[in-house]
């Protein structure tokens, strides 16, 4: 399959090169010149722009950071929409709010260009290994035909409803995700303050109703004091903020989601907001003047 991508930052880069891997044609293109050429030398087309690649390809991907962003890839005078021929799918696979991909759809509409909202679960470390959850939001028989791509990028593929679904189920995932490691922070936090060792607490509780993907995968980096990010959290607090936007918009309250962005917001004034999304146990550790860590001997 002809396929283009935009977007080559942290989780696109990756993506990329197994979608080469998988043997099919990309041409690619990015703001930083640098990461065109580093996939040109793997085996990818350099673009000149968004337009020129999707005018290059069958199916059109973005991973860019932001709506914003997605719009200018998509939307913009050089974006993926001028180029796309009818007929052509874009999937963005950006974790943005549903409103913008709502928007973006029905621009896409309106010249014949299929379009699927597509965001993953799993950061740097799912994208490099190709497990990535997707969660899509479009008709049936578009998802069927870009679900080879799906299937080499990630584990799982869930067509969740109409176009802007994907991103309202990634919203969802994200909520789950940041109040989960605001609580296991709190209860090692607990753990070591009440002199007990943390990791002992940790394989204590995870194969009870405690246990989590969240937690198998938070704890060891926070016991460690490894926060390398594979999901930041400048990142996260950016997909709250839009959870809160959303919910705003339909009349719903997120009390506990906005405690977590809140968290989330004041790591970012501390300088951590490059950290992995586990360093939210740096903010519940400064709280308590207690970090995560072994009793001494």
């Amino acid at each position: 399959m002809r396929v283009g991508f935009i977007g080559l930052g942290i989780m696109g880069k990756p993506m990329t090169r197994n979608l080469i891997k998988a043997g099919h044609q990309l041409a690619v293109y990015d703001l930083h010149p640098e990461l065109v050429n580093e996939m040109a030398a793997f085996g990818a087309t350099q673009g000149e722009s968004a337009k020129d690649v999707a005018a290059r390809s069958q199916v059109i991907i973005t991973m860019v950071p932001d709506g914003p962003e997605v719009e200018a890839a998509v939307l913009g005078p050089e974006g993926a929409l001028q180029g796309a021929k009818p007929g052509s799918i874009i999937v963005d696979m950006s974790s943005i709010s549903p409103l913008i991909a709502r928007k973006v759809g029905s621009a896409c509409a309106a010249k014949g260009i299929e379009f699927l909202d597509a965001p993953v679960s799993g950061g740097e470390p799912k994208a490099i290994d190709g497990t990535l959850a997707i969660m899509v939001g479009g008709k049936q028989e578009i998802f069927n035909r870009v679900l080879p791509l799906f299937q080499t990028l990630g584990s799982s593929a869930t067509l969740t409803g109409p176009v802007g679904a994907g991103n309202v189920t990634k919203l969802a995932n994200q909520i789950m995700v940041a109040v989960n490691i605001a609580g296991m922070a709190e209860a090692l936090v607990l753990a070591t303050k009440a002199g007990l060792d943390p990791e002992v607490v940790f394989n204590a509780v995870r194969g009870g109703l405690a246990g989590s993907a969240v937690l198998n995968a938070k704890a060891p980096m926070v016991l460690s004091r490894n926060f390398k990010p594979g999901f930041r959290i400048r990142l996260h607090q950016k997909d709250l903020r839009n959870a809160l936007a959303t919910a705003e918009s339909m009349k719903v309250s997120l009390p506990f989601t906005s405690l977590a962005q809140q968290i989330l917001i004041a790591l970012m004034n501390t300088g951590d907001g490059d950290l992995d999304h586990a360093a939210i146990a740096k903010f519940i550790e400064n709280m308590a003047k207690t970090e995560i860590q072994k009793p001494p001997v």
